[in-house]
């Protein structure tokens, strides 16, 4: 068995997952009122994505359960013991990753969230799942708060916030990761410079389109 599968974990996650299931309608009917056009540009824009993400401050944005059991098995599988996250929402995500954590022996998770709300549901969930004290939850503006206090060595990183700034939060932390460490990006297909950069061998990445909607590299040197 694993961290996922026991209590109090696996209740909770079923709750959670159960409450994103039901904020589904009010999630689209947020989108409702834009055009394709309006949406791109706000997922694009630097700071656009602000005016997206602040009309969703109360709803989940969740990775699928499919997602979450990939994120698990991908940290578990490579021994992670330092992992960075780049957009906490509810800490569904955080969840797998510092499950995998602890199933792993222990280790540090250092994950960014920059609506307060959203960082303190995320911070009562990681309690309740009895894996906070493997994380520590950053608030504020990742560029900042990504910028300081990092491992000396990253074995783990999941984009999954504002995709715009994918490759400005690379650039924070790739310094810092180790030879064979595994990148896992949601929605690369929103940060076209993002998959640029990854997809080319001479900048030191193993890239490939994984899952729906996902992006999973490897450091190489």
């Amino acid at each position: 068995m694993t961290s996922l599968t026991k209590t109090p974990l696996a209740p909770l996650m079923d709750r959670l997952f159960a409450e994103a299931d039901a904020a589904l309608p009010e999630t689209s009917a947020a989108f409702a009122h834009l055009s394709d056009e309006d949406e791109a540009r706000l997922m694009s824009s630097k700071t656009g994505y602000r005016e997206l993400y602040g009309r969703l401050k109360h709803l989940p944005l969740p990775v699928s359960r499919e997602t979450g059991a990939l994120l698990y098995m991908l940290a578990r599988s490579s021994n992670a013991r330092t992992i960075v996250e780049f957009g906490t929402s509810f800490g569904i995500s955080t969840l797998h990753l510092a499950a995998a954590l602890q199933d792993n022996g222990g280790g540090r998770l250092i994950t960014t969230e920059f609506e307060p709300s959203k960082a303190a549901r995320a911070r009562e969930n990681l309690t309740a799942g009895g894996l906070i004290d493997l994380v520590e939850i950053r608030e504020g503006d990742a560029l900042k708060t990504l910028s300081v206090d990092l491992p000396d060595t990253i074995d783990f990183v999941l984009l999954d916030g504002a995709k715009a700034l994918y490759p400005e939060i690379l650039s924070l932390v790739e310094s810092r990761l180790k030879s064979g460490a595994l990148i896992v990006a949601d929605n690369a297909d929103m940060s076209p410079d993002y998959l640029k950069f990854v997809r080319s061998p001479a900048n030191g990445y193993m890239s490939v389109a994984f899952a729906e909607d996902v992006e999973l590299s490897m450091r190489i040197n």
